[in-house]
């Protein structure tokens, strides 16, 4: 496997730090890994615009001129794929991580054997984004990678995939179900949601990446945050 990694920090002892250990991690694990090293967030999408090739970054939240956060939520409004991991001083940055889907905090100083495990989580997650739901259409087959599937609803006996585009076809719910992974969970009778494109919950209501705002059944509320923290 081979992984490319962002590292945006505005300390350079800081990024050298985190750069060591990502080499060492990927050492270990035998992967071929490219990484850059940006001193501001402003630098980095500079590079991005170029050529958006990364597949995880690493970066710091406070910093001089545009901070971490705000520089992911651009990035994520591109790119749904790439892994997000924050580096922080503080720990109070849970709300804004859950808006742009980041996998993980680490807060400094930096411990490496917390570090690794989420770098392996992250490849974990890489490797799943390439899964696909093949669903049989009148007169073609369609293969959506799950990760651009927002939600899945049913009416019926017709269940709709929301993924850019809707496809609607005869299956139900728990069909559907059974062919997704840990990252789907389903609220009541009638929706499956990708937990990694919630943006917003409340009581009654669950909001996604796509703008869409479905209602939350009665008792889904504490389950479906557990699945998320859990998720994470």
């Amino acid at each position: 496997m081979a992984l490319t990694v962002a590292i945006v920090d505005d300390s350079r002892a800081d990024s050298e730090y985190v750069e060591k250990y990502v080499r060492a991690w990927a050492a270990e694990r035998e992967i071929a890994l490219h990484t850059e090293c940006f001193p501001s967030a402003e630098a980095f999408l500079f590079r991005y615009e170029e050529k958006a090739d990364f597949d995880l970054l690493l970066l710091d939240i406070e910093m001089d001129g545009m901070d971490g956060v705000s520089m992911a939520r651009r990035i994520r409004r591109a790119d749904g794929r790439v892994q997000m991991v924050f580096i922080t001083g503080y720990s109070d940055y849970i709300a804004e991580g859950y808006e742009v889907a980041a996998l993980h905090y680490l807060v400094k100083p930096l411990q490496p054997q917390k570090l690794y495990a989420v770098l392996d989580r992250a490849v974990e997650r890489l490797a799943q984004e390439e899964r696909c739901l093949d669903l049989s259409l009148p007169g073609e087959t369609v293969r959506i990678p799950l990760r651009e599937i927002c939600y899945i609803d049913v009416r019926q006996n017709y269940v709709t995939v929301h993924a850019g585009r809707e496809y609607t076809l005869r299956m139900t719910l728990s069909e559907v179900s059974e062919r997704l992974d840990e990252r789907f969970f389903r609220i009541g009778r009638g929706a499956i949601v990708n937990l990694r494109l919630v943006r917003r919950v409340t009581r009654t209501e669950v909001h996604l990446a796509d703008g869409s705002c479905l209602p939350l059944p009665r008792g889904a509320y504490e389950p479906l945050n557990r699945a998320i923290i859990s998720g994470n």
